[in-house]
Parts: C-alpha cells; structure tokens; sequence
C-alpha cells in the first residue's frame, strides 16, 4: 500500500529506494533469463540436440551471476536500511526536541521511534523497491510469454493483474485495523513507560495490583487488535497465492491447447511453464515484504504526528558566537502567560550586571522558574525583550545560546552513564582535573569518594543509587564545567540541609567570580551570597534590595 505521508518520507531516501528496486530488477532479469535458458535446454534433450554445451554454460554462469546478485542485495539491503532507520530517526527526534514538553508523549513517542521506524526500514528497503519491480517485470514476462503463446499470454496477464489488484481491495481494512492495533500498542507503551518510572510511589500507595491490572486489560486489548489484523492479513495472503496458482496452472493449460491445436510449437509449452513461475515470483515476495513492512505502515499517525509537531520557539537566529564571559542579563518589559493561565510574568523588567549575583525570590506561582525557562528559550515571551552580553536571546543561534546560559533545575536528569560521563554532559573534551575541580566545588567529591568505582561508577537510571541532594550537586557541577557565562540556579539546592547549602553555595560563587549568577532561591542560605536581590509576586518585581534578600522575603519563597 502507498500513503502519503510515507512517500513524503521516502523522499529522504530515494538512493536507498531506487538502489534496491535496481538490485532486484537485476535479480529479475536473471531469473527471466535463467528460465529461457532452461527452457532451451529441456527441449534440445527432448529432441535429442547435441548443441546443449552452450546452453547448459549459459545456465551455469546464470546461476553462479543470480546467486553472487542474491548475495550482494542482503548486505546492501542492511546497509542502506540502517541509514534508512538512523535518517529517519533523527528526523523524527529533531521534531521531538524542538516540541513543548507537553506534546513529546515519551512512551508513544518512543514506541513510533523505535518500533515504528524499525517497520518503516522493511517498508522502505524492501516494500518499495519490490513495488516497482512488480510494476516492470510481470508486464516484461506477460510480453515474452504472448510471443511465444498469445493465449496463454493473456491468460498470464489478467491472473498477475488480479493477484496485484485483488488484494487491495483488503488494504484499507487492513490499514484501519492496523492503526487500532497501534493505537493500542502506543498507549501500552506509554502505560509500562510510566508504570516502570513510578514503581516506588504505586508501592507507597498500594496501587502496584491495581495497575498491573489496568496493564493486563490493555495487554489484552492489544492482543485481540492484532488478531483481527492478522486474520485480514491472511485474507489478502489467501487471494494473491490463489491468483498466482491458478494464474500459472491456466497459463499452462492455454499453452498446452495451443500446442495441440497445432498453432503453437510443443517448446512454447515448456517456456511458458518457466515464464509463470518469474511472472508471479516478484508479486510473492512482494506480499512477504509487506508483511514485513507493516508495522511501519501502521505506525502511520504517530510518524504523523510527530511530523506535524510545531517547534516551541524556532529556531530562526543568527548570531552564532557564544556570550562573552560575565555577560549581562537584561528582560525589558517581558511579558508571558502559560496557555490557558494566569501564571508566568507581567511587564517584568531585569537588569543583571556582568558577573553579578543576584537572587529572585517570591511565592509560588509567583513567576521565577518562568525567568529561568525564558532565558534558556524554552519559551519565548508575548512581549518584551530578553538579552544576554547586549544580544537578543532570539538571535542566537540554539547552540550559541546552550553555550551561553545554562540553567540548573531542581528536579536534574541523570542518565544511566558513568558519573564523569554524567559530569562530561555539556563539555566531553573536559580533562579528568577539571572534573575534579568542578565536583569539588558543589561538595561532590565526598559523594564520588564512597561510591564503588568513583567517576567511573555507572549511575543506575536517574541517578537513583544517589540521594536528592547528591543528584543536585552532581547537575551543579556538570554546570560548572560547562563554562558557560550566565549560570542559573533554579532552586538547585532544596534537598540539602543548611550547612551543606552554604558549602555548596560558597564553593560554585568561588569557582568561576566572573560568571554571571542568577539563584532561584527560597532559603536565605542559598542566596547569602548574593550581591542583590528582587522579589516577584504574581509576576511583578515587588521589590528589590542591595545584598542578599532578608529573611523575610525567602520565606515567601515556593516550587514554581
């Protein structure tokens, strides 16, 4: 079956698509020959001929040439299929990232990722390149055998013509099932996704028998789904194979009566037998490759929708150097509402100087974490300008601006790599010394000394051998090392205790004086060391003070 939204997608691979539908015309020309070659020679020993030698050399060579192509197309084939996958894989997650977080669906995302894009390889490295095989050989092998027979020429036709068009009577149907199975498939990966991240908390709550419950009744639904998928499959499996069976015995038959209506030679006979079979070879391994590719096709609306995703913020910007060391920050006017809320910031006006510390404070909701994602262009505003070292943070390019301002979230990600290589996130060219230093500065050293292999220790998923507070230090010194000018904190510190926040907070002011700091704070020990301060509420700079904010205003603070 041909979707459009697929053959957009070929469009990325065309060299893959028409290599292969080469490759396996070459392999048809082969079999084409090799049968009248066959076919010339059964007759010669029938006749009693002794001009055979040629004829048995020339299917020799054809056998040995077939057998070399047959060869040759299967590592071809899983060559170019794995360029297939990672082309299109990277097209897909190129989508993803630039996405909100509220449309990535990591456990449907991630099924139509992987499972979908590993079908679309079957799909595009063999579906395809066997379709247009299909559209050139059985017209050729129709056109020989007509030469030969006519009768048994038109029989041939109509048969190859029924075996490919009958069956797509069954192809919508098999379309619609196909897509509820993945429908299916896609919300039970997303479900054992979200069921494996959250194991701790359905123990805590006793909710693990309701939701392995909820898991098998899904499971079920999947499996009945791909039943019906399978036994409209096998339908159209049943009308292809009884069209070529009974497409070649007819064939034969109007052969055979035209030899012995005398208007055809008994060698036709023998041909056309040979021919029936390479008419209706590339229709057969066509219906096995589009089982094979199936999935992909299926998986047809989550590749949709995944293409169809609007990228947050584009990525329109120009300016490609990174700031300046200690840059200033400045938000002018900037105004920005999540969808559907009052929350975020209202005509917000910031000036940070270069290498200034400078601490914002405020209730929940208040809008601090929104300052955070606005200078790391997660979001950009309505209203306003933002700019860091006297640049429009929409002028930067994306990598200039990751190079330029890192933010530090309460709640990091850790990935299932060592901890140096954990630590290595933002800078994998940063020597063992400045690993070292940097984890030294946030307190992680201690940490690192008491784990089994230190920095080469292989962190469980997220980091979860680790405590809350020990994760933060670890996210603190990746961003440390990374160097970049403008350093925020987003309340980065909540899961230490008082004393270990000072230490903390004293060894990354310490580490690099001349970087621009912005702390997120709701504690007085994280933002002690602050230069200045200003406090927000429903969005608004309140007030602002020299110094780092009294302890009055920290306690207004909260987790927006």
């Amino acid at each position: 079956m041909i979707h459009r939204r697929l053959l957009q997608l070929a469009g990325a691979v065309p060299g893959a698509v028409l290599g292969l539908a080469g490759v396996g015309l070459v392999v048809s020309a082969l079999h084409v020959v090799f049968a009248l070659t066959a076919a010339s020679v059964v007759t010669a020993l029938v006749r009693g001929d002794d001009a055979v030698a040629r004829p048995l050399a020339t299917l020799a060579a054809v056998t040995v040439a077939r057998a070399l192509v047959i060869w040759a197309r299967e590592p071809l084939a899983a060559r170019l299929g794995a360029s297939v996958r990672v082309r299109l894989r990277r097209r897909l997650l190129d989508r993803v990232t630039a996405a909100s977080a509220a449309d990535r669906r990591s456990g449907e995302t991630t099924a139509t990722v992987i499972d979908g894009v590993d079908g679309l390889d079957a799909y595009f490295t063999r579906y395809l390149p066997q379709l247009i095989v299909v559209l050139v050989v059985p017209a050729a092998v129709v056109t020989l055998v007509s030469q030969r027979a006519p009768g048994a020429g038109g029989v041939l036709g109509v048969a190859a013509a029924v075996a490919v068009l009958a069956p797509r009577v069954w192809d919508a149907r098999l379309l619609s099932n196909g897509r509820a199975r993945w429908a299916a498939f896609t919300r039970l990966s997303a479900d054992y996704v979200e069921a494996l991240q959250s194991i701790p908390l359905l123990r805590s709550f006793g909710a693990a028998h309701r939701t392995g419950a909820q898991l098998d009744a899904r499971a079920t639904e999947l499996y009945r789904s791909t039943m019906v998928a399978l036994r409209t499959s096998l339908v159209e499996s049943a009308l292809s194979a009884l069209a070529v069976q009974l497409g070649t015995a007819l064939a034969v038959v109007a052969a055979v009566a035209a030899v012995a209506g005398g208007s055809t030679p008994a060698a036709a006979a023998v041909a056309v037998l040979l021919l029936s079979r390479e008419c209706f070879r590339p229709l057969a391994d066509l219906s096995t490759h589009w089982h094979a590719g199936y999935v992909g096709l299926a998986a047809v609306d989550g590749l949709d929708r995944i293409l169809s995703l609007r990228a947050a913020v584009p990525d329109d910007g120009a300016h490609d150097v990174p700031a300046a060391h200690g840059p200033s920050v400045e938000l002018r006017d900037v105004t920005f509402r999540y969808p559907g809320t009052d929350v975020g910031v209202a005509g917000l006006t910031l000036r940070v100087e270069p290498g200034e510390t400078v601490a914002v404070v405020g209730p929940s909701g208040s809008g601090k974490s929104t300052i955070a994602r606005l200078l790391e262009r997660e979001v950009d505003p309505d209203l306003g300008e933002i700019e860091v070292d006297e640049v429009r943070v929409r002028d930067y390019t994306r990598g200039a601006l990751r190079r330029s301002v890192v933010v530090v979230p309460q709640d990091p990600v850790l990935f299932a790599w060592t901890v140096r290589a954990n630590l290595r996130l933002y800078r994998p060219d940063a020597t063992d010394a400045e690993v070292e230093a940097a984890a030294a500065a946030a307190g992680l050293d201690d940490v690192v000394a008491g784990l089994p292999a230190g920095y080469d220790t292989v962190l469980a998923e997220n980091g979860e051998q680790l405590s809350g507070g020990q994760r933060q230090r670890l996210a603190i010194a990746r961003a440390l090392l990374s160097r970049a000018p403008v350093l925020v904190l987003d309340e980065v510190t909540s899961a230490l205790d008082t004393e270990t926040e000072r230490r903390v907070m004293d060894g990354v002011l310490a580490y690099d004086p001349a970087r621009t700091t912005i702390v997120i704070a709701h504690r007085e020990s994280a933002a002690e060391r602050a230069t200045r301060w200003v406090a927000l509420r429903d969005g608004r700079v309140t007030e602002v003070g020299d110094g780092p904010p009294p302890s009055r205003r920290l306690q207004l603070g909260g987790r927006r």
